[in-house]
């Protein structure tokens, strides 16, 4: 259980639910830490719990047959995921992966039904979390058949900085190039020349620890 101030403080979705329904939600929320590597579960696991990442990175990927590894997306502070799984009451379609030390929230399967059948903030909730996460597995679809690398990076860069998926990120984002070459299916050799030219476009600044976002609609819509 976690108390009601950190929950707050972790899940932007609970500052429109009831007390009662804070009391609920946060009842039925621990925290647990994992090291870089870890897979939290792996493609047809009964992972139950909702997830949201306090901090660090996650990817949500499977493997092909023939080996190859496919990203579905990548995972930052403030986003929560997994909710179709619940909903559907089926086992995982995919891995999570964590790519650095990363801190998840883990809501039991009953306090996230507790909330769906008693809160209309938290549904509404739910509508808009799920309508923009469709939208981004379109997106990710057309873009991954018609852009070239750079176009993969900076699209991918924009989606971590969603408003309604990640709310309050900020500009900055911590990420290593390599990290974000996992989370592209890009080479660590081409994401560098690709953020050196969305650098050198006034897209973004790259820094030691990470990126800094100048402008998300050109990242956003790089490519049209």
């Amino acid at each position: 259980m976690i108390s009601r101030e950190r929950l707050l403080e972790i899940a932007f979705w609970a500052r429109d639910l009831t007390d009662k329904e804070i009391e609920q939600a946060r009842s039925g929320i621990i925290e647990k830490t994992y090291t870089s590597g870890t897979y939290v579960c792996h493609r047809g696991d009964r992972f139950e719990p909702w997830v949201g990442v306090v901090d660090g990175l996650v990817r949500m990927s499977t493997v092909s047959k023939d080996g190859k590894d496919v990203i579905f997306a990548g995972l930052r502070a403030g986003g929560w995921f997994g909710e179709g799984t619940l909903l559907k009451n089926e086992a995982r379609r995919y891995d999570i992966v964590v790519a650095r030390e990363t801190r998840l929230a883990l809501m039991s399967k009953a306090a996230f039904f507790w909330l769906f059948e008693h809160s209309v903030a938290f549904n509404r909730y739910l509508v808009r979390q799920i309508n923009e996460r469709l939208g981004q597995f379109i997106a990710l679809f057309e873009y991954g058949r018609t852009l070239d690398a750079t176009g993969r990076i900076a699209r991918n860069i924009a989606w971590l900085f969603n408003p309604v998926l990640f709310p309050g990120a900020g500009n900055h984002l911590e990420i290593t190039q390599e990290e974000l070459g996992l989370l592209t299916g890009v080479s660590r050799q081409a994401t560098n020349q690709s953020l050196r030219t969305l650098e050198q476009q006034k897209l973004l600044r790259i820094e030691r620890n990470g990126i800094v976002v100048l402008d998300i609609e050109g990242l956003a819509n790089y490519g049209e």
